[in-house]
């Protein structure tokens, strides 16, 4: 084979191994693709038909090579339960979803800057809260607001603590129901929650999506059917609007001097 010829065969044969740089990579999808892709991954794990896409060798070079954020379509924050394994529920691949996992999806403080990592640096045009049916956390949480908790590791109670106002909220607004069957009520008010949470923490949130840049939307994942019950995305704007009319939200977005802030000074 001729030089010059060889060398073009050899410069096809990298580009099909290494799939488009970042140059020709395509331009983010809007928050409302974004959620339809999510929405029909999902339908095709469902269903069976999932085509884990994005998982290749191909891919694999583009993450040792290239930026996430000209890739990730969502961040999405989840619990840390073994139930919810993020990517395949979506049918998603590398470099597509920006992860967050902790125990009981909470929005505090660890949480809420990676989800700010996610939006602003990442430039994921959607975030993701997701809880989960027969959330242990959040059973954890009712029953120690029932009166019949248990003795629980030390580091646990803190870190579960912002679950107690959606397990009490979510009593109080259906009084009828008792013992266990409230916890999928505390659960979807867990998600609210979480929003309310990162949403009062984070200015850099609230700005990226009154700009239209990103969108919020919360959604619970049925761990028997792999279903995610998508919640409507106008409660997220109430929610929002609350918080703006909240005096106590932090309202500086960044940190000074570019330096991390101690945790014992209020922003």
């Amino acid at each position: 084979m001729k030089p010059l010829l060889k060398c073009l065969f050899g410069t096809v044969a990298v580009l099909c191994l290494i799939g488009p740089s970042s140059s020709f990579s395509l331009a983010k999808p809007t928050p409302d693709e974004a959620i339809m892709m999510l929405k029909e991954g999902n339908k095709r794990f469902v269903n069976g038909t999932s085509i884990h896409p994005r998982t290749g060798q191909k891919r694999l070079y583009l993450a040792g090579h290239e930026n996430q954020g000209d890739y990730a379509y969502a961040t999405v924050i989840a619990c840390s339960d073994s139930r919810v394994p993020v990517e395949r529920i979506f049918d998603a691949g590398v470099m597509d979803i920006f992860v967050v996992r902790v125990a009981g999806n909470v929005c505090d403080t660890d949480e809420a800057g990676s989800i700010e990592y996610g939006l602003a640096h990442v430039n994921t045009p959607v975030l993701v809260v997701l809880g989960h049916t027969q959330c242990g956390a959040v059973t954890a949480v009712t029953h120690a607001v029932q009166g019949k908790g248990h003795e629980l590791e030390w580091n646990i109670p803190p870190l579960v603590d912002n679950i107690e106002p959606a397990v009490k909220r979510a009593m109080a607004l259906n009084p009828m129901i008792k013992g266990d069957d409230i916890i999928p009520n505390a659960i979807v008010e867990n998600v609210w929650q979480g929003i309310d949470d990162l949403f009062m923490k984070s200015p850099a949130t609230r700005n990226i999506v009154k700009s239209g840049k990103a969108k919020v939307i919360g959604a619970i994942y049925d761990v028997g059917s792999g279903t995610i019950n998508w919640l409507p995305e106008n409660k997220v704007s109430e929610i929002l609007s609350q918080v703006e009319s909240n005096p106590g939200r932090v309202m500086n977005p960044m940190a000074d001097m570019g330096h991390v802030p101690s945790p014992h000074v209020k922003p």
